[in-house]
């Protein structure tokens, strides 16, 4: 074993190896390894061989469910020309060790003008792709969360069924959230009050659009990793975008040029970032309550409950 590969146990480097080799047809060895950053979840590295470079995350191998996700949803989102997105290598256990390994893309933040304009774009060219009903062939996670995906053509059904309810009941084990969760619950059984005027198509979704998980390439594509795809309403991607902040505005009026927004959008945001923000709460603890309870608060007020 080379040094540079002692931050891998053999039977890892040798599977990551072999996945390198069916991939380019070619034997494979990891010629440097280095150490990056990649989110908070799982450990990030670089790989290089023979001359090219390719990123690696491992985690537990208990976890291996949620690569087998990102690759699914990497494949999915790659169906779309508009879009870069980092090629799936291969994935697997090894050990006590799951991994996913991806094309490495040397990355860009979102800049403003015109290619945050062709950024918006590319988006809406995502969200035409259509799916038969609302939801996706298997769950998969939105940051270390489980998220519910069973297919459903009703869309306020689904939204409260597999994304508000889950949320709440994970919140339930936690006493002082008593308030959020039957404001939540009755939120949840009036949401077809939100949706008498508005039937959005079911568009592929990225699911999980914060700025972290969007860059540009070289060409300046824009770039989406780390999803959480379903289908469901186009809006709640762009909803999320706006949550944390860092698109450029220019990224939203290249969106609304190429497929403007229907009236009520403003509302809707609410609901659909109270999702993150419940999901935050249960991961991050009670800093986010007072945030969750405003939002159920202004949410349950607009339908006159």
């Amino acid at each position: 074993m080379r040094p540079d590969q002692e931050q891998l146990d053999a039977p890892l480097a040798a599977a990551l190896c072999e996945a390198i080799s069916v991939g380019t047809g070619s034997p494979a060895n990891i010629d440097s390894l280095t150490e990056i950053t990649g989110g908070s979840i799982s450990r990030a590295l670089m790989l290089a061989s023979a001359g090219e470079r390719y990123f690696v995350k491992l985690n537990d191998a208990k976890l291996a469910d949620m690569f087998a996700a990102e690759a699914d949803g990497l494949r999915a989102l790659a169906a779309c020309p508009a879009l870069r997105v980092p090629r799936v290598v291969g994935y697997g256990v090894s050990g006590r060790q799951a991994y996913l390994l991806l094309e490495y893309l040397p990355l860009q933040a979102l800049r403003t003008g015109q290619q945050g304009a062709k950024a918006g774009h590319a988006l809406a060219a995502l969200h035409r792709q259509r799916g038969p009903q609302y939801g996706w062939h298997r769950d998969n996670f939105i940051g270390s969360t489980v998220q519910h995906n069973a297919e459903h053509r009703t869309w306020p059904f689904f939204f409260a069924h597999r994304r508000l309810l889950p949320q709440l009941e994970l919140a339930r084990r936690h006493a002082q959230y008593n308030r959020l969760i039957a404001d939540g619950e009755r939120l949840a059984g009036k949401l077809a009050a939100l949706f008498v005027d508005h039937h959005p198509q079911p568009s592929l979704l990225h699911g999980d659009l914060w700025h972290g998980n969007a860059a540009t390439d070289q060409t300046g594509t824009l770039t989406l990793f780390d999803p959480a795809v379903h289908f469901g309403d186009r809006e709640a991607d762009l909803a999320m975008s706006e949550l944390f902040g860092g698109f450029p505005d220019s990224f939203y009026a290249g969106y609304r040029e190429a497929w403007p927004l229907s009236d009520g959008y403003e509302q809707r945001k609410t609901l659909y970032n109270l999702y993150h923000v419940l999901n935050h709460l249960n991961l991050f603890g009670s800093g986010y309550l007072r945030q969750a309870e405003r939002m159920v608060a202004t949410l349950l007020a607009e339908i006159g409950c």
